[in-house]
């Protein structure tokens, strides 16, 4: 499923809550460059989570894939190690949760993304 893409008015009002966002953490900083980083890094990695999910989350979901699917890509149905295996999600909205996901090779992950052209 490919994902939603704003509309030209919803781009607008992302685009006016990013201005808001960062000339909020230029005035919590108060000019510490090093304070700025600081903030900038925690809400990006807090967005990600929001998207991604915990680190810790998604690898209790690989280990349940990895044994769900035996040990073997989804993709292309060889062994695959646990490490260094990546999840698929079906539909990206929806999360990295044992339903939404399969895992694969990192190759076989480029392969799918380039045939969506995601990549």
């Amino acid at each position: 499923m490919a994902n939603r893409n704003l509309t030209s008015d919803e781009l607008t009002s992302a685009n006016g809550l990013l201005a808001e966002i960062r000339n909020r953490l230029v005035m919590l900083a108060g000019g510490d460059t090093s304070l700025l980083f600081a903030y900038r890094r925690k809400i990006a990695k807090e967005l990600t989570y929001d998207e991604r999910s915990k680190p810790s989350q998604r690898k209790k979901v690989k280990a349940i894939r990895w044994e769900m699917q035996g040990g073997k890509c989804a993709h292309c149905g060889k062994k695959l190690p646990l490490k260094n295996s990546e999840l698929d999600r079906k539909n990206a909205e929806d999360g990295y949760t044992v339903e939404n996901t399969e895992l694969v090779h990192a190759q076989c992950h480029d392969a799918r993304q380039a045939s969506k052209n995601y990549s």
